[in-house]
């Protein structure tokens, strides 16, 4: 049974996330993140606000596109090797509404040489609907070195 893998530092992450201005302003709310077997995982709340709706009055495809992304750069950086994404595709399953409270939940399914393929799923925390599905690929930077932090 795969579970957390005991005493990992995660302040990398979680500094990540505290610095992330831009999930902040759209409300996103970090629940958890970890690292199992060596891959990382990461679950996000979001409750759909009066500006993220569009012209259909329904959440806007880039909001849930954001709050996926947001998700998926948690997951993929959980286990201490910085990672930013090089692709992603979403498939939207059915609408979102004004007041929905939605989850995110991430899940890193593979790691080869420096890419990595992660699933997000989000859904309807109301009926458990599936909103969206979304597959992100990762790409693990080289370690910067002193001068290059400068």
């Amino acid at each position: 049974m795969a579970t957390d893998e005991v005493g990992a530092d995660l302040e990398h992450v979680h500094r990540m996330w505290r610095e992330d201005r831009a999930s902040s302003r759209l409300g996103i709310r970090l629940l958890a993140v970890g690292v199992t077997d060596g891959l990382g995982h990461a679950e996000t709340t979001m409750t759909i606000g009066a500006d993220q709706v569009n012209g259909h009055d329904i959440a806007h495809g880039g909001y849930l596109f954001t709050m996926a992304d947001s998700t998926f750069a948690l997951a993929c950086n959980a286990s201490g090797q910085l990672t930013v994404a090089s692709g992603a595709d979403v498939t939207f399953v059915t609408s979102a509404h004004l007041g929905d409270e939605l989850r995110c939940v991430a899940t890193e399914r593979a790691r080869f040489g420096r890419s990595g393929i992660t699933d997000v799923t989000i859904t309807r925390e109301s009926d458990g609907a599936l909103i969206a599905e979304f597959r992100g690929r990762s790409r693990s930077l080289p370690a910067r070195t002193t001068e290059e932090k400068s």
